[in-house]
């Protein structure tokens, strides 16, 4: 009996030996579970706040103002006095067509810069138209006011109107004899337009359209004298 003891407690040793043996070469055997492995931010360089670098300013670039692409035409200069001519065709019209044919004629200009848009210009003029048979002698000294519609490049379009004193003077046939009409200083007006190239300060050149329509003169012992006359005069005006 005792043998069969010792040999039952060598075989129930042997048995949990062999148990835990082969748990133990299991657990080793097994995979070791993934574990992920998180990465934590370097405070010194991955979270290193950078600051924004500062902006430098861009030292704005002079403008030469003698670069050819930036200049510009000289503005106008005011109160500034002007004296010129002006050559061209007059063009008699209305009943002065019957006494005289058109001609060149010549007339003296005076400007006066008032203001950047209105000038003041007079014009003074005569002359002498003859057809076959009869004469008219045309004199004039008006004002007018010049309104530049605008200004580019020291050209300049321009509107005008005005009044001022004539004096025509007609030698017409009247009852089969060569008369001349009462000579009479009358009152009238003109209108027209043109434009204007300043050369620099103090030349100027352009073209001027201008309608001078006297008033009628009235006569005594013959019919009244009545018409207008249109000139196309190129000018020139010298400032100062």
């Amino acid at each position: 009996m005792k043998s069969n003891k010792i040999y039952t407690h060598r075989l129930a040793t042997l048995v949990v030996a062999s148990f835990f043996s082969t748990t133990l070469l299991a657990q080793s055997a097994a995979p070791k579970a993934f574990t992920p492995k998180i990465k934590t931010p370097n405070t010194k360089q991955e979270l290193k706040v950078t600051e924004p670098a500062a902006k430098v300013e861009e030292a704005p670039q002079e403008t030469s103002l003698s670069s050819p692409s930036m200049q510009s035409a000289s503005p106008r200069q005011l109160r500034k006095h002007g004296v010129g001519i002006g050559l061209g065709q007059t063009f008699l019209l209305g009943n002065y067509a019957d006494y005289g044919d058109s001609k060149i004629t010549a007339d003296l200009l005076y400007t006066y810069a008032a203001s950047y848009s209105f000038d003041i210009l007079v014009d003074a003029h005569y002359s002498q138209h003859k057809s076959s048979k009869e004469k008219m002698k045309l004199m004039g000294l008006n004002g007018a006011i010049k309104a530049r519609l605008f200004e580019f490049d020291n050209f300049s379009p321009f509107v005008l109107g005005g009044l001022g004193f004539y004096a025509p003077h007609a030698k017409r046939n009247i009852a089969g004899t060569q008369k001349w009409s009462e000579q009479k200083l009358g009152f009238g007006m003109n209108f027209g337009g043109g434009v204007d190239l300043r050369l620099n300060d103090h030349y100027v050149v352009g073209i001027l359209g201008q309608v001078h329509w006297p008033f009628t003169i009235k006569q005594d012992s013959q019919s009244d004298l009545k018409g207008y006359y249109f000139k196309l005069l190129i000018t020139g005006i010298y400032l100062f």
